[in-house]
């Protein structure tokens, strides 16, 4: 069973076909605004070959689009490192036996996850720009001032993923079957080695979709380390539209390659997904495990999707 099926009743033939309706109608709004977007770029000479000679000089990408992506690519998954590893210790202190551990890591939870992204991010550059002590940190340290948008980004980044990955892993020890942790309690392991030795590794492997989407969303928060003056690619477009006076042209490439880098870590998940539907319904009591894993990664993946 899908996560769809958990969440939506499958449809009857009448549904189908109402819902065949809405996606032609709604195809051809689509391709009708793509239109109408097209015939207005080409008024105003957006199509032009001068704006479009630029990405054939190899200084467009060398000095200005593959730094960009690098520097995109290095937060990303620096922050996603980070993130999974701190998100994971946070979802064992979610789980504790002891009430104020419980108690502190929620509120921590909670709050970071609450705030938004670009407001930590800027937070965390003002910190270490402005703050005397912070200052002197980074100088003994020898980080520039590139070195603090980078540490500004990640940790904006790590802040706020890692309190969704908590939930998430939550989700995914919620939704093992009990029989798993009465299993490590009768071999003699404590609650906390159940967790960490069997509901958390297995929890990790029933919300890998999840977890990749999740990086999907990383992957694009990046993307507001432009504000901080962060050298990522969108930082990087806007120089090179700024130079060439084609910036339009510019962001439509830009975003074509955050299509493409984005396409390939969905597929990823698709695969990682269809791999670990194999394996489950290959074991036993595996279609009682999936529907119930279903049930989570469709609840964390709702999650996500209120707080994007």
């Amino acid at each position: 069973m899908s996560a769809q099926q958990v969440l939506f009743d499958i449809p009857g033939p009448k549904a189908r076909a109402r819902h065949l309706v809405y996606g032609v109608v709604g195809s051809l709004a689509i391709l009708g605004l793509l239109a109408l977007a097209a015939m207005r770029l080409a008024e105003r000479g957006q199509f032009e070959a001068a704006k479009w000679t630029p990405f054939l000089e190899p200084g467009t990408w060398t000095f200005y689009l593959i730094p960009g992506l690098q520097a995109t690519l290095t937060a990303a998954l620096v922050s996603v490192v980070l993130s999974m590893l701190i998100g994971v210790g946070l979802a064992m202190l979610r789980m504790s036996d002891l009430a104020p551990v419980r108690w502190a890591s929620g509120v921590f939870v909670e709050f970071f996850r609450a705030v938004p992204v670009l407001i930590m991010m800027i937070f965390a550059w003002q910190m270490l720009v402005k703050n005397s002590a912070m200052v002197a940190l980074m100088d003994t340290l020898g980080l520039t001032g590139a070195n603090a948008t980078f540490i500004a980004v990640v940790t904006g980044l790590v802040l706020y993923n890692s309190s969704v990955i908590c939930e998430v892993v939550r989700s995914g020890v919620g939704s093992l079957p009990g029989g798993q942790r009465e299993a490590g309690l009768s071999v003699g392991l404590s609650p906390a080695q159940v967790r960490r030795s069997i509901l958390v590794p297995q929890a990790l492997t029933a919300m890998l979709p999840a977890l990749v989407s999740q990086i999907v969303v990383i992957t694009k928060d990046t993307a507001l380390g432009y504000v901080i003056t962060y050298p990522e690619v969108v930082s990087r477009a806007r120089q090179l539209g700024s130079a060439d006076a084609n910036i339009l042209v510019v962001y439509l490439v830009v975003a074509v390659i955050f299509i493409i880098v984005n396409y390939a870590i969905t597929k990823l998940a698709e695969w990682i997904e269809g791999r670990n539907r194999r394996k489950r319904r290959g074991t036993p009591g595996g279609e009682e495990t999936e529907s119930k894993v279903a049930a989570a990664q469709g609840a964390a993946m709702a999650e996500q999707a209120r707080n994007t």
